[in-house]
């Protein structure tokens, strides 16, 4: 009996550790500049802060080129395109706080068009934890607000 109570507890802590990841929010912005000068502006932003762009991966044009190989006829985004990049000192700070901040790294920034919105483009990225992850948050978003001229 004690064997199978030992079993029940480890069982039902295995599931409690690999059970699905909360979903993250979004902090997003609008604006009526084109996808083009938005990624232009982002650009500039990241190297304004003293940052260099590690990625840029093309999301849109891959999900619209597999889109019929994967059985789908939705088109998700007119473009869509996210920026990866990381702060030696900002990643050193949240690191020395807690090492498994490491799972936040690289930062990125999305800007986005969708088919229904046309004329609107969108820059943003995910919300992070309360704590020491603010220090990014509030990195992310001044770079975000610069590429699009908000003070």
């Amino acid at each position: 009996m004690k064997h199978l109570i030992r079993a029940l507890a480890v069982s039902a802590c295995a599931a409690v550790a690999t059970g699905p990841a909360l979903a993250q929010s979004a902090v997003t912005y609008d604006t009526d500049q084109s996808f083009d000068d938005v990624i232009f502006g982002l650009e500039n932003a990241i190297l304004d802060a003293g940052l260099v762009v590690d990625h840029v991966s093309h999301t849109g044009d891959m999900l619209e080129r597999t889109r019929e190989d994967v059985g789908s006829d939705v088109v998700l985004f007119e473009h869509a395109d996210v920026y990866s990049f990381c702060s030696a000192q900002i990643s050193r700070e949240v690191m020395e706080d807690d090492p498994m901040n490491i799972r936040f790294c690289p930062y990125d920034i999305f800007v986005i068009v969708r088919p229904e919105t046309p004329d609107t483009t969108t820059i943003g990225f995910t919300q992070y934890p309360d704590g020491a992850m603010q220090k990014v948050q509030e990195m992310l978003d001044g770079i975000a607000r610069a590429a699009i001229g908000i003070e």
